[in-house]
């Protein structure tokens, strides 16, 4: 009867751990994913930014070449 009782209690402890495990990960997945979209859309705030600066470069480039 104690030999049943260990095991139920010890596979009782095996089931939670695995579930906190799978909680954790699922958690790290969800950052992760969020971390992708924080940054694709700081890339997609910064582009015309880029596009702007080139083209002031460009109009000094050629306001010194005339």
């Amino acid at each position: 009867m104690l030999t049943f009782a260990l095991f139920f209690a010890a596979v009782f402890v095996w089931t939670v751990f695995i579930y906190n495990c799978l909680v954790r990960d699922r958690q790290r997945v969800l950052t992760a994913w969020s971390d992708i979209d924080v940054q694709l859309k700081r890339r997609y705030d910064l582009i015309p930014k880029l596009v702007a600066a080139v083209e002031q470069y460009a109009r000094y480039e050629q306001s010194t070449l005339q």
